[in-house]
């Protein structure tokens, strides 16, 4: 379908060789595409709502909208503070994605927010329709591309990325290899990033494999929750060129346990010293109204990165130009959109 996103974006695109970046970059937030310029600081992994009924029961009738904006809002106020002006919101479809919370949100505060497509596999595909098992991984792209091209569910709101998740067994079911294909064949027709929700090497590995046999090159994905991978395993992704998301960063633990806020700035220390601080991204993974309790429940904030993780790195001797590398630039790369060779 010929329309106006067409005619912003693919020109755009059409400039892309690979997943190499070329001015001028796109991103796709819920307003619509905007020069990937204007981003500036940006948080990758947030969460603003989350509904763990499960995929045959949420639903929009789970929530008042209204009400979920009322409670965000000052949470996104705070973030502002520290001059963050995109956030991009990782809840998949079935799990309490709601473009139109998400596009009131970015209208009440000026911010950028950015949704997605795609399903999340983790957990026993308990977040995944279950006409998906009769569906070809062809079919499944479809429906993704559909949201990009025309919007969610009606609302003209475009996801600006594909989000998917897969259990972090050693070998991937066959559902969720066939995800990582239906993101692959989604890859190939909107140019957006996939952010695959993961864990350890080897699952990781694997959809790596699975989009190199579709000519899709690893910059086109997101290691979710890499911080559960090793060093070696890190290195080896952002090697090839994949991005290493280190999420949870204000997990409340500990000093000395794992996955501390010392733990964090230490590893992105050593994936700067290996030289890929540019393939580096990093997140709260916070958030989040929680419709199954009064008032959305408690709401983890996004702020820790900039109270502990910051004078971490500091300490450690990060410059300016390095923070900005993992606040601004790199977010500004994973998330553009592009196409891949051959497709």
């Amino acid at each position: 379908m010929i329309n106006r996103l067409h005619t912003l974006i693919y020109p755009a695109i059409a400039l892309l060789i690979g997943c190499s970046q070329e001015p001028e970059k796109i991103i796709m937030t819920v307003s619509g595409p905007v020069p990937a310029s204007e981003l500036g600081t940006t948080l990758i992994h947030e969460h603003v709502l989350v509904d763990f009924i499960g995929a045959d029961s949420t639903g929009y009738h789970r929530w008042d909208k209204e009400e979920v904006v009322k409670k965000v809002v000052p949470f996104l106020a705070e973030i502002q503070e520290f001059q963050v002006s995109t956030l991009v919101e990782c809840t998949p479809a079935y799990l309490g994605r709601d473009p139109w919370i998400l596009k009131a949100l970015s209208e009440q505060t000026g911010m950028h927010l950015v949704t997605n497509t795609g399903y999340y596999g983790a957990h026993n595909n308990r977040f995944i329709p279950a006409q998906f098992h009769q569906m070809s991984a062809e079919t499944v792209s479809q429906l993704w591309v559909e949201e990009f091209e025309n919007g969610i569910d009606g609302s003209g709101i475009r996801p600006g990325f594909i989000k998917i998740a897969v259990d972090n067994s050693d070998t991937l079911s066959a559902a969720h290899r066939k995800i990582i294909t239906a993101a692959a064949l989604t890859q190939q027709k909107t140019g957006m990033v996939i952010a695959s929700h993961t864990g350890p090497d080897a699952p990781a590995f694997e959809q790596i494999s699975v989009l190199q046999s579709h000519n899709i090159d690893p910059s086109c994905f997101i290691w979710v929750h890499a911080q559960l991978g090793t060093l070696e395993g890190n290195i080896k992704a952002a090697r090839l060129g994949s991005w290493v998301s280190l999420d949870n960063v204000n997990m409340k633990r500990e000093p000395g346990s794992a996955y501390d806020v010392e733990w964090y700035a230490e590893r992105i220390a050593a994936l700067k010293e290996a030289g890929f601080l540019h393939r580096v991204l990093i997140s709260h993974d916070a958030g989040w109204y929680k419709p199954e309790e009064e008032l959305g429940g408690d709401f983890r904030g996004f702020t820790g990165i900039f109270t502990a993780l910051i004078p971490a790195l500091k300490s450690l001797e990060f410059s300016k130009e390095e923070l900005d590398q993992l606040l601004v630039k790199n977010p500004r790369e994973a998330f553009s959109l592009r196409k891949t060779a051959g497709s």
